[in-house]
């Protein structure tokens, strides 16, 4: 089992920043793919990003590509996700999740956390 805590999630404006933060306990967190994905009101969830076990791998969607960085420490068994020039569009609810390979597709992932929202104001 892995067990997977969002945190940093918050309420900005249009072109702030935040960091996003992912903690893993119980399974080797090293050996495990790692990524984003975000829910908006009345929206079906959506992939953000992700990245392989060494970090070497990384995937963005078009919508986030240049603006989010993810990354990962796994001495920490911590992922991130920096999100500079927030736009509204970006306001949801944002999960991690892991899984065997950085899949695109969240049904592909095994666990998820509960999530942060983030709220980006105009």
């Amino acid at each position: 089992q892995v067990q997977l805590v969002e945190s940093g999630g918050g309420l900005v404006q249009a072109g702030d920043s935040l960091r996003l933060s992912c903690a893993a306990s119980g399974r080797t967190f090293g050996s495990l793919a790692m990524g984003w994905f975000r829910q908006a009101p009345g929206k079906e969830r959506e992939f953000v990003s992700t990245i392989s076990w060494s970090g070497i791998t990384t995937r963005y969607a078009d919508s986030v590509k240049d603006r989010f960085t993810i990354s990962r420490d796994n001495a920490k068994n911590t992922m991130y996700l920096q999100m500079n020039s927030l736009k509204p569009e970006d306001t949801a609810v944002y999960y991690c999740a892991a899984g065997a390979a950085p899949y695109t597709t969240g049904i592909r992932y095994d666990y998820w956390g509960q999530g942060t929202q983030v709220t980006v104001s105009s």
